[in-house]
Formats: C-alpha cells, structure tokens, sequence
C-alpha cells in the first residue's frame, strides 16, 4: 500500500514528517535507486527499496514508547564524539531502535521519554504542545523573593523572554532546593535561567514531563508507557 514517503520515514524513527520533509528537498532520499525530491511522493514501504542518506529504510513495525531515569554521566544523544556512554546503553531488549526526545545534559539526571514516533517526538519537542516539565534544583546561594519573581515572569536567553514559569522552595539550606516548572526548553534553559539571576546549578534533577512522574523508576531504569499514556501524551495540547 503507497503511502507519502515522509510518513514512511517518520514511522520507521528515522525522524518528524517535517524533517523528513526537508529531507527530501535535499535530496537525501531515494525510491529504488531514484532520487526523490517532490514533496508529496509516495511509495509501499513493503515493495519499495527506500534510503535514506544512502541507508537502506527498515520500516518500524511497531512504535515503542519508553520513559527512563536518566542517570548522571550519561549523553542523551544516539553518539558523542567523546566516546561517553549515551542513554541508548541504557535500552536493553528492545529490538526497535529508539531515540532520546529532547535532552538532558551530562551532568544533570531525571526523566526522558524515548522513541521511534518520529511525528509523537517532534510534537512534544514543538511549543504547540506546551508540555510542562518539572525540574528540582541545588542552587550555589540562596536568591532572593524579587529573584525567583524575575525568573517566574521570564528572562531574556538570546534575545528572546522565556515563557513565564512556576518556582517554589523545596528544602532550605547554604545551598537549597527549588522545584521550577517549564513550559517550554531550550537549550540548558533552567540553568542558564538560573545564571541570569547570579544563582549557579549546582544539581539538576527532571522529576516530571507532563503527567509522568519518576516515582518507582530508579536512576538507570526504564518503563514501557502504557497505551493510556501514550494517548494523553499525543492530546496533551489544552489539557490539565
């Protein structure tokens, strides 16, 4: 059955239908040895020899959904050129290949969901969606209340306000513990919003992508996500 390729492309995990859209603009896909450039193209993913950047498309025949408890020490990247360990040799006994959707640095810990639904990835990674994500935070000092106002009504990162947020105190101390929640991620955002206001991360641990919890999953450990879940997920836009 002929499908339009960018689906193709996008159930098999290589990527988002948009991407795979751009894709093929460039030229990096072909149809039985054809290069295809026209968007709207369709092929069988059962009959058609398809590549991808010269790789021949293995068409996924099931979509897997997992959320794991990033440890610290690990890339959230399929490689690293520093040869550090990725959060992919954490994902054992799953013969689909999966990927990380969005990030969590080196040094930080905590929730990620993986998978190989290239169209669910893009759109949780997308503003549309607007999935909250909760963070806690050991800050080097302690802020003051007109701070952690500042940061709640948004802060300039590369000339453009952050989204406004949630933060409350979690745990006093020289170096205490905040709880922030995000509706939006960009690049290290909490804790380059963190260094906006003179207060340096010390630890960073993601605790909650929308209505996921890290409650159960040990550091190291991941979960299949239930039907139910995977459902609120991909319909999460306007819930609460």
């Amino acid at each position: 059955m002929q499908q339009r390729l960018q689906k193709i492309i996008a159930d098999a995990g290589i990527t988002s239908r948009r991407k795979a859209e751009q894709m093929i603009l460039e030229g990096r896909v072909s149809v039985n040895a054809e290069a295809v450039t026209q968007l709207g193209s369709k092929a069988d993913p059962e009959r058609d020899h398809i590549r991808v950047d010269g790789r021949l498309l293995s068409r996924a025949t099931q979509h897997v959904y997992l959320l794991l408890n990033k440890p610290v020490g690990y890339v959230s990247t399929v490689s690293d050129p520093q040869r550090r360990p990725t959060v992919l040799s954490l994902v054992r006994g799953i013969k689909q290949r999966v990927y990380p959707v969005g990030r969590l640095d080196y040094h930080s810990s905590g929730l990620m969901i993986l998978t190989n639904d290239g169209d669910l990835a893009n759109y949780l990674m997308s503003r549309a969606s607007s999935v909250p994500r909760t963070y806690h935070v050991k800050l080097q000092g302690r802020p003051e209340a007109g701070e952690i106002a500042k940061l709640e009504s948004g802060v300039v990162l590369d000339g453009r306000r952050t989204a406004p947020c949630q933060v409350r105190p979690l745990a006093e101390g020289d170096k205490p513990w905040y709880e922030i929640t995000l509706v939006e991620g960009r690049y290290h955002q909490v804790r380059r919003m963190f260094e906006r206001i003179g207060q340096p991360v010390v630890k960073l641990r993601r605790v909650r992508i929308a209505f996921l919890t890290d409650r159960g999953l040990r550091p190291g450990e991941l979960r299949h996500l239930t039907r139910a879940e995977v459902e609120r997920l991909k319909n999460w836009k306007g819930a609460r």
